[in-house]
Parts: C-alpha cells; structure tokens; sequence
C-alpha cells in the first residue's frame, strides 16, 4: 500500500504547472486535486477491477453504483436509467445538481468496456512509474474519473451550489442496444436540454481536442446473376452475380475513396450458388462450383462521414453506380443508419478556444482541434445537433480495445486539473 500511494504522489508532484495566470479560486481547485489523488486512484483501480464488458449487466451496475456513491457524496441526485430486458444491456447512470445560474453543463462518460468476462483478464497492474494498464482504463473508466475527480475539487469549494450539471454515463456506448431510439431516447431527450456536452473519451494527449467525430452507419448489397454454365460467362448467360457485385465495390472505391473523411469498407463478400447470410451476427456461408456462373451475391459493409450532408451524397452515388447493372444480372442496395455524426460547428469551435485558453493560463501550452478521421462514432454523436460540443476530454493512454490498454500517469493528473478548472469556467460563463 505504501509503495502504491508513493506513486500516486509522485505523479502529482512530477506535473507542477506554471499557473501564473490563473486566480486564486482555479489555484485551490488544483490544490484539491492533488490532495484528493490518491483516493481517485483507489477509485480508478476499484472500477477497473470489475468487468464491465457490455453484455455483463450486473458488472456494468456495479461499476455504476461504485461511481453513483462518489457522486451523492457530492451533492448530486443519482437516477438508474433501467432499459428493456429485451436490449440485453445495463442501463445507464445519471447525475444532476440543478442550480440557477449560468449553462447547462452534461458530462459524458459510460461504464461499459469491450472487454467481457470470458476474454481474457487484465487487472489494474503498476508497471511502471508513468504507465499502468487493465482493462478500460483509458476507455474509458480514467474518463470517468476525471469528472468525479472535478466535480469533489468543486464541491469541496463550494462552486457547485449553482451550477447547472448533469453527469450521464452510459452502460453501453460499445455496443448500444437496438433499438437505438430507446437505449438513446433518455439521453438525447436530457441532452436537448443543455447548453453543452462534454465528453470524456481518452485524450489525443494535452494539445489536441476532438471538436468533430465521423458518423457510422451501414449498407447492404444484393447481387442476382442469371446461373449457367461457366463457358456462358460474358455471353448470353451474362456476367454472373459475383463479377457484378466485383465491378459496383470496385467502382465505389474508384469514385470516392479520394473524398476526405469518407471511407466505406465491405466487411462480409459472399458469392455462389448457394449463399446464406446474418449481417446481425456478421457471418454466412456459400457453395459453389468453377464451372457454375454465381446467382447470387451479398455485401454488407459500413460507410463512415463526417457531415449528414457528406452520407446523403455518398449514398446517391453508390445508388446510382448499383443502378447501371451489368448485362444479366440485378443489383440493390440498401442502406441503414447508425451513429449520426458530430458535425465541426462554430459553438464547437469556441468551446475549443476556450480550453485552449485554460491550457495556456496553466502553462500547459495551446489546444488544437484534432483530425476527425481519426476517432470513430461515439456518444456524444447521438446529440452534436442539439448542443456545442467538445470531446476527447478523458485519460491518456494506448491500446484501447486491445489487451493491455494503458494510461499515462504523467498526464492523468494534469488532465484532471485542467478539466476541473475549464469546467469552472464554464459555469461562470453567463447565458
């Protein structure tokens, strides 16, 4: 225990900031964080310790009565959103102090990991003094440290008697329950709310910000071919199922996998004479022979954008190339939605200037909006339309999803200083 503490320690005392800037009120704010250190990381390790894979809904409540504890400490209402049995998933926590000055302020975090119970365990292990790895420690469960670690810094000093906060973690953002109007209708109706959103998903590190993140959604392919002898092939008996759903893949990669933060991927191609398919479970089978031309032919893939504006073009372009068939066969597609997404806005933008400036008056340098392409679909997708938003707010680390995903202890406590004290800031910001 002792050797554990010493670390703790020693990552805050290794992150002194140069604070010149800062008044006195953001001064205490990061001497609270310091003394409360130690306890956010029993914290951490605690919540890191339970499997909290997706599909396993008591550990995901655990997790959340672990945090819901820490919140009603600090004067927050707790709520358990409790889902259908049918969804298969946890439900989610939610958080709220309702005071009556300034924005309306939602903290986004979730419980849940991608790593179930029968994976593999990876417990919260020291293995070094700036690294610690176990399972969701970066994604997110440092995350959601990081605004209970903020809001007792808060609370402490008495600046959450008027705030307007609302803390949401969902029990499911790897694998939200279908259908999605109903394990998203809670939050996206609380979040049209708010005034901002601010997630806490595994930073970029101290000097890049996600102010926008691509949608994902999906598309389905059919492909039906005239079956014949194989000598037939380009002939009367036509091209066959498999060359036609060849030519409509290849053609959607000739035609826009040049465009920026567009891309589509066929994960399943399955072609021949007899073809069986679940998109849901993403698996299927086929038979077929070398000298039979193929009668039918699947494709399921994905198609990730940046604008709703940017999926709606991609989508009339891929129909219009599926369209033009070749001789002898029949093609459709069909498309389905997923995750909206978090389009770059100008309130996004000066959510961004804002921490920038909170980082710079903390010695910590400026803040940046970072690429897009490279964060995936998200919660906080589900209402970009509805409120600014910023995210990527969370811990440090690497690795996320895979074995051995780590967070950085060097910066894990400088992130929690400034999240604390930019969200300081903006309660102070008038409506």
């Amino acid at each position: 225990m002792k050797n554990w503490l010493l670390t703790c320690l020693l990552s805050v005392g290794a992150c002194t900031l140069n604070a010149q800037s800062l008044q006195p009120t953001e001064q205490k704010l990061i001497e609270r964080i310091e003394a409360n250190y130690p306890q956010m990381m029993d914290l951490l390790k605690n919540s890191v310790n339970i499997n909290s894979g997706t599909f396993n809904v008591a550990g995901v409540k655990a997790v959340g009565d672990l945090y819901a504890a820490e919140l009603a400490k600090l004067g927050f209402t707790i709520e358990w959103i409790q889902l259908p049995d049918s969804l298969k998933r946890a439900g989610h926590l939610v958080a709220t102090r309702k005071g009556k000055k300034g924005k309306k302020i939602m903290l986004l975090g979730h419980l849940d990991t991608v790593f179930e119970p029968d994976m593999p365990t990876n417990p919260f292990t020291v293995l070094n003094d700036s690294t610690i790895t176990g399972q969701g420690i970066n994604d997110m469960k440092g995350g959601d440290v990081i605004i209970i670690a903020a809001m007792k810094a808060m609370h402490q000093l008495n600046l959450l008697n008027d705030a307007n906060i609302t803390i949401y973690m969902t029990g499911d953002e790897e694998n939200a329950g279908e259908p999605r109007s109903i394990s998203r209708g809670d939050f996206i109706n609380r979040a049209k709310q708010h005034d901002m959103v601010l997630a806490f998903e595994g930073a970029a590190g101290l000097n890049t910000i996600a102010t926008a993140r691509r949608g994902s959604s999906g598309w389905e392919l059919e492909v039906e071919g005239k079956q014949g002898h194989s000598s037939g092939v380009f002939g009367a008996a036509g091209y066959g199922a498999i060359y036609e759903a060849a030519r409509i893949v290849n053609s959607f990669r000739e035609t826009l996998s040049k465009e920026k933060y567009l891309t589509f991927n066929p994960g399943i191609f399955i072609g021949g004479s007899e073809v069986a398919a679940s998109f849901e479970q993403q698996k299927g089978e086929a038979s077929g022979k070398t000298n039979i031309i193929s009668p039918k032919t699947i494709v399921n893939g994905d198609l990730r954008f940046l604008t709703e504006e940017q999926k709606i073009n991609a989508r009339k372009t891929m129909q219009h190339i599926v369209n033009n068939s070749l001789p002898g066969t029949k093609a459709t597609i069909r498309f389905q939605d997923g995750i909206p997404s978090m389009a770059p806005t100008s309130g996004n933008e000066a959510l961004a200037n804002i921490l920038s400036k909170t980082s710079e008056d903390m010695g910590l340098g400026k803040v940046v909006p970072g690429d897009p392409g490279s964060r995936g679909a998200g919660d906080i997708s589900y209402v970009a339309a509805y409120a600014d938003c910023l995210d990527g707010l969370g811990a440090a680390g690497r690795g996320s999803h895979a074995p051995g995903e780590t967070l950085n202890t060097k910066l894990f406590p400088v992130l929690m200083k400034r999240s604390a004290v930019f969200i300081y800031r903006l309660t102070q910001v008038s409506k």
